[in-house]
């Protein structure tokens, strides 16, 4: 049985960010046919963490930082602004600024 989508803005974000759920992620994704790897599932879960320990999406130099990642290989492995479906699949509020 598949997971039910929860109701989703024009840029298919979450309305409600209390519905998300690690299965509502991989719904919302396939219904986008978007590829979920474990690197980029590893990037949700960090954003959210981060998101739950400071109450803000961070802007992407800052996220590599806190990643220890290269802000370079995050902006190729996502193929586009990466904090944009990071925060989308992580059901968390959209991003502001350089994203």
């Amino acid at each position: 049985m598949s997971t039910a989508i929860p109701d989703r803005d024009g840029d298919g974000y979450l309305t409600d960010m209390n519905a998300w759920t690690p299965d509502v992620a991989r719904a919302m994704a396939e219904a986008d046919e978007y590829d979920l790897t474990d690197e980029k599932w590893d990037h949700i879960l960090k954003a959210r963490e981060y998101y739950d320990e400071f109450n803000v999406v961070p802007p992407i130099r800052k996220f590599s930082k806190y990643l220890g990642a290269d802000k370079k290989a995050m902006f190729e492995l996502w193929l586009t602004g990466p904090m944009k479906p990071i925060t989308k699949y992580g059901g968390l509020p959209k991003p502001t600024g350089c994203v």
